[in-house]
This record gives structure tokens, sequence and C-alpha cells, in this order.
């Protein structure tokens, strides 16, 4: 039987080989009662030069595509800060707001383990409910945990 160091460490060196063949490894934690889903990328910093990306509240093929699209589009630019992106998802836009590391710590743990000592940095993507109100908005309804400073 399995214990939870066999666990880990084959699901790091999944982690390890999803960053060295694609750049990256999304991590996503599923929606459980009383909890906010939640997804993150670990290794786009390191490999694509640009913030890792932090997504609250969305489901786990969501968030992934939405990782992806980021990735794609921005790796080796500057990535533009608290502006509404029209074109990050077809399905809605998006605000991207910086987030400091030690409000994902209880977040982002493939990445604390990936960079260990290493200087990396966070942006967390913020997206409409379902009538297209951001949070900063009256009548915003949904469950995201906002960590950064949003006040696009």
């Amino acid at each position: 039987m399995e214990d939870n160091e066999d666990k880990k460490e084959i699901y790091f060196k999944r982690v390890y080989d999803n960053i060295k063949n694609i750049g990256y490894h999304t991590t996503a934690i599923m929606e459980e009662e009383n909890f906010t889903p939640f997804a993150y990328s670990t290794g786009i910093f390191e490999n694509f030069k640009i913030p890792e990306l932090f997504i609250s509240g969305l489901g786990p093929n969501l968030s992934g595509q939405l990782i992806k699209n980021y990735a794609e589009k921005f790796k080796f630019r500057k990535v533009p800060l608290n502006q509404k992106l029209n074109d990050l998802s077809e399905m809605f836009p998006v605000y991207l707001i910086k987030v400091n590391n030690e409000d994902l710590t209880e977040y982002a743990l493939s990445s604390i383990k990936f960079y260990e000592k290493r200087n990396y940095e966070y942006l967390q993507l913020i997206f409409p409910d379902l009538n297209g109100n951001f949070p900063n908005e009256t009548n915003y309804d949904y469950d995201q945990k906002i960590i950064g400073k949003f006040d696009a």
C-alpha cells in the first residue's frame, strides 16, 4: 500500500516532469463544501519570465485553459496589470492583479517546494460573475476569494 510519502513523491515527479516538458504545471484543488476551488501554475516564472498565475473560484478545466492562454500570450513579455483584458478567454474579460507570495502560503504549496529559496512572483486572475459584474461592482455575486488588491 502506498503511503503519503510515496504519493507525494509521485505527485512531485509529475510536477517536475510537466515543468521540464511543457514549461509549467497546473495544480487544481477541487470544490468541496464550504471551500472555494482554486488553481495555480508552477514553473511559468522560471521558464517564461512572467509571474505565476493563481485563480480562485473556477473549476480545473477552465482554470487550466486560462493558465495555458496566459502562458502562451504573455511569455517573455510584459504582463498588463489592473487592466480589463478581453482576449485571454472567449467567455469573459479578466483582470490580472499582483499578489504577495506570503498571502498564498496555504495555497501554492507546489510552487513553494519547487522554488524553495529562489525568487518568484504571482498574479491573481480576477473574473466577473455570471452577470458580468466584477468584485468591485455593485451586485457582484460569486464565490471568488480575492487574495491580491483589486482596485481596477
